[in-house]
Formats: C-alpha cells, sequence, structure tokens
C-alpha cells in the first residue's frame, strides 16, 4: 500500500485547526509542507509555510514532509529543521554542482531528518542517479512546481518507470514520491509505475469526506 502526503498549500485560511484534525483523524501519513519563495516559482508561500509547519508540529505527531522550492536551499534547510520534519526535500535545479548538492544533503541529515531531492518536469531522471546512495527520497513532479491544482503531464510516468527499474535493479531503498495532479482519475497510474508516496492536496481538501479519498488513493 501507497503512502499518502497530504499538501496543505490549498488550506482554507481561517480553518486550518479543523483540517489538520480531519486529516489527522482520515489517517493522512503526512502532511506535506509546500514551501515556495516567489523566485525559484512565483508563488511565495515562505512566511505561511513556516506558520503552518510549526503550528501542526505543535498540535499533531504526524510526520511534516517539507519540500522547498526555493533559491536559498541553505537558509531554507535551517529555516524548516526547526519543526523537526521527518523529511527535507530540495530541488536539484536549485543547486550550482555536485559539491553544493553534497553539502546539502549532510546539512539536512545533521539535522536528523531524512533527505529527499526533487526534479522538474524538463529535468532528466538521470541526473540524480549518482546521490540515490546518500538520499532517502526522490521526489518526480508530475506538473511544474507553484501552483496547486494542476494536471498530471502523463508522459512524466516514465520518468516514474524509468526511476523504480534503477531503484530496483541496484537494491537501493529510496522511495519514490510523486507530487502534482494526483486524484482518483490518475492514482492508479501512478502507483503501477512505481511511486510510492503520493502528494495529494487539492483532491482531498476538495473532497467531503477525507478518510474515504485517503483510503482510495491508497487502495
Amino acid at each position: 500500500m501507497v503512502e499518502i502526503s497530504t499538501s496543505i498549500l490549498s488550506m482554507q485560511e481561517g480553518k486550518e485547526a479543523e483540517t489538520i484534525f480531519k486529516l489527522e483523524k482520515a489517517k493522512t501519513d503526512y502532511f506535506h509542507i509546500d514551501v515556495m519563495d516567489g523566485k525559484f516559482v512565483k508563488k511565495n508561500t515562505y512566511d505561511k509555510m513556516r506558520k503552518y509547519a510549526e503550528y501542526i508540529r505543535r498540535v499533531s505527531n504526524l510526520p511534516l514532509d517539507v519540500h522547498l522550492m526555493v533559491e536559498d536551499v541553505n537558509t531554507a534547510i535551517n529555516d524548516f529543521s526547526a519543526v523537526e520534519p521527518n523529511i527535507i526535500t530540495f530541488h536539484l535545479e536549485a543547486t550550482k554542482n555536485e559539491e553544493e548538492i553534497i553539502k546539502y544533503i549532510q546539512d539536512i541529515k545533521n539535522h536528523n531528518s531524512k533527505v529527499g531531492i526533487s526534479v522538474k518536469p524538463n529535468t532528466p531522471i538521470e541526473r540524480i542517479y549518482e546521490y540515490l546512495k546518500y538520499i532517502h527520497t526522490v521526489l518526480i513532479m508530475t506538473v511544474e512546481p507553484g501552483k496547486g491544482g494542476q494536471q498530471l503531464i502523463n508522459s512524466m510516468l516514465q520518468k516514474v518507470k524509468t526511476l523504480r527499474k534503477y531503484i530496483d535493479q541496484n537494491n537501493l531503498e529510496v522511495d519514490i514520491e510523486v507530487d502534482g495532479g494526483i486524484n482518483l482519475a490518475t492514482v492508479s497510474k501512478v502507483k503501477e509505475a512505481g511511486a510510492n508516496i503520493l502528494v495529494s492536496g487539492t483532491a482531498i481538501l476538495q473532497a467531503t469526506d477525507y478518510r474515504t479519498i485517503i483510503n482510495e488513493l491508497k487502495d
């Protein structure tokens, strides 16, 4: 069974406590924190997501899945490590060279979090291979990062399949997380391609019953 990381990006303001409680009761596996800086992507959610992450940490024991869509990865790692996330994921495209990537990986581990690296749709998945032995998760974007509610780019499923094959052939213990356009119409294809953690926001938060849709996404 796959795990579900619920994005709170489209959480309705004024209903944060109610939404978080309902998601926890519905058995989401993670709260997905979409951190955007207005530079790496157009939208800026940085301060809002810090506030939400701090609030969730106070009221819930569920793990935080922090996705950094930022240019200044170093500062963001330090800022969001304060909420003791289960995992911090940064973008390969936000780095300059291999030395910087290794530094970020080590920094995250030094903060006692798991490490994820994310790739945008146009980034070849092969670029991630050399880092797989150092990290815990690869987050494959199946939409362009920065906006919720987009449709999944079907050609990205091949990227998931290619990575799953490489991981299995090399006996690596790395999760494949997929983010973008995950709903009841697309979930079967994504799971069949080899993903084992699914990020979903709009499909869950717009549902009348969180538990039902989370169970359907998992099964």
